[in-house]
């Protein structure tokens, strides 16, 4: 029986997590606030999040860790490297230059936020989550998603 002043379950109190939900969750919203808000500083964050907890973490945490990083490594290169690459191919001063590398940053940058926010749901829902073409298979994939 509950108590006047007592709170619903999971209000004014956290669950515990033994699914690695929260973990999850940190992972994903670390690389969203890389490609937002703090680039190279949340990445730092989930690194240093992703070595602390990539051999202890339960399997959602560890996937969706392993997902995260990857995908932000794979974004640093997609952004910045190949960008970088159609600068030197295209020039510095010519302004076609500029068309096609602000086109291209705006639908990478684009494509690779919304699947971070796809990614964030599928965290805060407990389930696991793979990249479309740029995120790693494998053992960590989690139970009943395909590899």
């Amino acid at each position: 029986m509950e108590h006047a002043g007592s709170h619903p379950a999971g209000i004014g109190h956290a669950p515990t997590d033994d699914r690695g939900q929260s973990l999850a969750v940190w992972a994903e919203s670390l690389y969203l606030i890389n490609l937002l808000l703090a680039p190279g500083l949340a990445f730092l964050a989930l690194l240093w999040l992703w070595r602390r907890h990539r051999n202890s973490a339960p399997p959602l945490a560890r996937q969706h860790l392993r997902q995260a990083l990857w995908v932000s490594v794979v974004a640093g290169v997609l952004i910045a490297g190949l960008s970088a690459l159609l600068v030197a191919a295209g020039g510095l001063h010519a302004a076609w230059t500029w068309v096609v590398v602000l086109t291209y940053f705006v639908c990478i940058h684009g494509a690779l936020v919304t699947m971070g926010i796809f990614a964030l749901s599928k965290a805060m829902a407990g389930q696991p989550w793979r990249y479309p073409l740029v995120g790693p298979a494998g053992q960590d994939s989690g139970p009943g998603h395909p590899q």
